[in-house]
């Protein structure tokens, strides 16, 4: 134990030593971004008129636009963070995030981005409403984008937490909460002000910062191995103290029984759950038309796939440059090893050059954050204010300004909660939590939403059945896992209530989705509308009458 302490302190050392001289440079370059973000989103927000402006951006942006700002989007903390930090500490296994991450978009690409744009409005619930009752399966959806949104923005809110007490060398818990509290303060300016076209605008600025930076890392670590990847891969395994074990399956996930169930479950978690995910449906619909968000699509998964292979090189680089027990002690679930990469191989600890890339990195791993908050918030706040205030609160007569006002406000909400919950993950891996919330959007959404627009059998009481089953398995097996209780790595420390044994819930409650909303529809006495689905089967293929 006492090992450990004396590293952490060496790294938070390396990491403020590097950045103290050039304190100034760090403040003015993440103030920058501040400045530069809320300007946009000012100037978005003088703009943004009327509900459709708001919740969809008017409409209005081209297919490599949205394109752009779906990798904003998706390319979060848990991508430039936690991949990064999974494949540093567990090699081959680690690297299997990048993969899941990737394929999940041809499930979004062939089954939901064309039918959804065309059957839509705002929200998943206006896909449901069109041929089920509207409050019931409203309430169910909106509740369930909130939860999945919630997930996700506490991956975004630990690692910003960590990434910033990194960089200024706080070690203080009450430090690193006021961080993770700035970045809700900041969300929740960003999207009462901005609605979508100042998300969307962030978004993009966002992932051309990202990709830039991301490919500088790549290009400082491959020319250290000479553009040897082979040097570099024998280097990291030789480094991370496993040996040709780091290079195979099985670090993490193939010791036990259980550790391999757990990646079978973490895999589905992955592919399914990008198609169910509330922020990234909700991009769809800002484009015009259903080839714009094709192409959106086909813009996003070259973009992102270009980015996961770099991500392969920050990973392996970090265990090749680095040693295992200091990328640990900064941060247990390696979080910190990109940019501690990036510190490294810009001269090292006090050198100009590493404080400068250091603090650069950073500046973009926070801007990647505080993009992807404001995509999450704005999904949230978007179903609160469209599914359950406007349409079943106020049963479909509030005015566009009534139901954007309430959207702000369940913007301040949403954010509050966020930055609490925010708080207690700061320990936790980025990218293990975002894979949290692929199982729950999996479980919940992604059959509700297939069902809906492929089976003309589908009713109201199987897509509740559906929403509510996959929601509830999926967060009570996440409580009672490993990820809250029971480990050093857990939410909550010192404490073992857990009994269910895979970190991932994918595995159960994914097919319990499926097979509660098949159950629900077959047993209901309820008659579906023939007339609804055909409607919604054309719609959804041709876009006839979409809006």
């Amino acid at each position: 134990m006492s090992s450990t302490i004396e590293a952490g302190t060496a790294v938070a050392v390396l990491a403020a030593g590097g950045a103290s001289e050039h304190r100034p440079l760090i403040i003015t370059l993440f103030g920058a971004f501040v400045v530069a973000t809320l300007f946009i989103t000012v100037w978005a927000g003088r703009q943004t008129r009327s509900a459709a402006d708001f919740y969809a951006g008017g409409r209005q942006f081209t297919g490599f636009q949205n394109g752009l700002a779906i990798s904003g989007d998706y390319m979060s903390a848990a991508s430039f963070l936690g991949i990064a930090g999974a494949i540093a500490l567990f090699g081959y296994d680690g690297f299997l995030y990048s993969i899941g991450f990737l394929v999940a978009w041809l499930v979004a690409l062939l089954l939901v981005a064309e039918p959804l744009r065309n059957s839509g409005r705002f929200t998943m619930g206006d896909v449901l409403a069109y041929r089920m009752r509207q409050r019931p399966v409203r309430t169910a959806a909106g509740t369930s984008t909130i939860v999945v949104s919630i997930f996700y923005l506490l991956a975004q809110m630990a690692g910003a937490g960590v990434l910033v007490s990194l960089l200024l060398g706080i070690t203080s818990d009450g430090g690193k909460i006021a961080i993770v509290a700035l970045v809700g303060v900041l969300m929740i300016v960003y999207v009462t002000i901005g609605g979508m076209k100042g998300t969307t605008w962030v978004q993009m600025v966002k992932a051309v910062l990202l990709i830039a930076g991301t490919l500088l890392i790549t290009f400082l670590i491959l020319l250290k191995f000479d553009f040897n990847l082979s040097q570099l891969l024998g280097a990291a395994a030789e480094n991370s103290g496993q040996g040709a074990a780091f290079l195979e399956p099985g670090l993490k996930y193939g010791a036990t029984g259980t550790s391999k169930l757990d990646f079978i479950s973490l895999g589905i978690a992955l592919v399914l759950g990008t198609a169910g995910l509330p922020h990234i449906l909700i991009r769809f619909y800002t484009v015009p038309t259903a080839k714009a968000a094709r192409k959106s699509v086909n813009w996003a998964i070259g973009i992102i796939g270009a980015f996961y292979l770099m991500t392969i090189v920050l990973g392996f680089g970090a265990a090749a440059l680095l040693k295992n027990s200091d990328i640990i002690a900064s941060n247990k679930a390696g979080n910190t090893a990109a940019p501690l990469a990036a510190l490294e191989v810009g001269g090292g600890a006090g050198s100009t050059g590493g404080a400068i890339l250091l603090a650069v990195i950073s500046a973009v791993a926070f801007a990647t954050i505080l993009a992807v908050v404001a995509g999450l918030t704005l999904a949230s706040s978007s179903s609160f204010a469209h599914d359950i205030y406007a349409n079943v609160i106020r049963r479909g007569k509030a005015t566009e300004q009534e139901e954007v006002r309430a959207a702000r406000w369940a913007t301040v909400l949403i954010g509050v909660v966020s930055i609490a919950l925010g708080a207690l993950a700061r320990d936790l891996n980025v990218a293990g939590l975002v894979a949290l919330a692929f199982a729950v959007a999996a479980s919940a959404n992604l059959p509700t939403i297939l069902y809906s627009l492929f089976w003309k059998r589908f009713t109201t009481t199987g897509a509740l059945w559906s929403i509510y089953g996959g929601l509830i398995s999926a967060v009570v097996l996440v409580l009672f896992s490993p990820v809250v209780s029971g480990k050093p790595t857990s939410m909550f420390k010192g404490v073992d209530f857990y009994w269910f044994p895979l970190e991932n819930p994918g595995i159960v409650s994914i097919p319990l989705g499926f097979l509660l909303g098949w159950l629900g529809s077959v047993l209901s006495k309820e008659k579906p509308d023939a007339g609804k689905y055909a409607e919604l089967e054309v719609k959804s293929l041709t876009g006839v009458g979409a809006h």
